[in-house]
């Protein structure tokens, strides 16, 4: 009996084609390759950690700071006559804000709250007694002094002590001070805070204070040495 053949004639059910942008998406490389950077930065921390356990001197990354610089030079010598009566100790806090004409604050603007401590000295310059600014009278028990008034040191901010509290920026500052710093800014903060201190300090009675203190020195000193009466008078500022 003869098996009847399947004919290659009858229709077949053609396959589902495959859309173009449909490709095979490397899961399991991209989830190794994850895997193998966060492995990495969490050997690197680890290794950090590691590190600060050990001596200084075993950690091969840790910071070794040297003082390359020469020595200081004797520029100048200079005699002072003068006599330190007093010395003030101030603070003040810098508000400084640079704005841009016509842009909000969030987009362009810059403010800086700066704490600034210094200190500003009183002094009694000596240099003009020799030149009659002294007179005693014969019997050497009367001595009359004639002293110019306390003048002001400028003042000695301390920078250990001084220091930016907080800083607002908009965006194009953030932006800006990215890519490049501004030491002007740093510099500005201290001179504003040094004028601002000399300027309190010559209102404050740190003058009169020195004035005060010269004048009983002197005659504290000069009574010690024998005489029984001291004057000690004050010329008007400039002679």
């Amino acid at each position: 009996m003869a098996r009847s053949e399947p004919s290659n004639d009858a229709p077949r059910t053609p396959a589902p084609e495959r859309p173009l942008d449909a490709r095979p998406v490397p899961r399991p490389r991209m989830r190794g390759a994850l895997l193998l950077i966060v492995a990495t930065i969490a050997l690197v921390l680890v290794v950090q950690q590691t590190l600060r356990l050990f001596p200084h001197w075993l950690n091969p990354f840790a910071e070794e700071t040297k003082d390359r610089s020469g020595p200081a030079l004797l520029q100048s010598i200079r005699d002072l006559h003068r006599y330190e009566a007093a010395s003030g100790n101030f603070q003040v806090v810098v508000d400084l804000e640079k704005d841009a004409k016509f842009l909000p604050d969030p987009l362009r603007g810059k403010r800086t709250l700066f704490v600034g401590n210094g200190s500003v000295d009183a002094y009694v310059d000596f240099s003009k007694l020799a030149s009659g600014g002294v007179k005693v009278n014969s019997d050497r028990t009367t001595a009359t002094l004639s002293l110019p008034p306390a003048q002001l040191e400028p003042t000695n901010l301390d920078s250990k002590r001084s220091y930016v509290f907080s800083t607002e920026r908009g965006l194009f500052n953030r932006f800006g001070d990215f890519f490049s710093g501004n030491p002007n800014d740093q510099q500005q903060l201290y001179v504003l805070a040094s004028q601002k201190i000399q300027a309190a300090a010559g209102e404050s009675g740190l003058r009169q204070r020195a004035d005060a203190n010269t004048k009983l020195m002197l005659e504290n000193m000069l009574k010690a040495l024998g005489f029984k009466t001291v004057t000690v008078q004050q010329r008007p500022a400039g002679q």
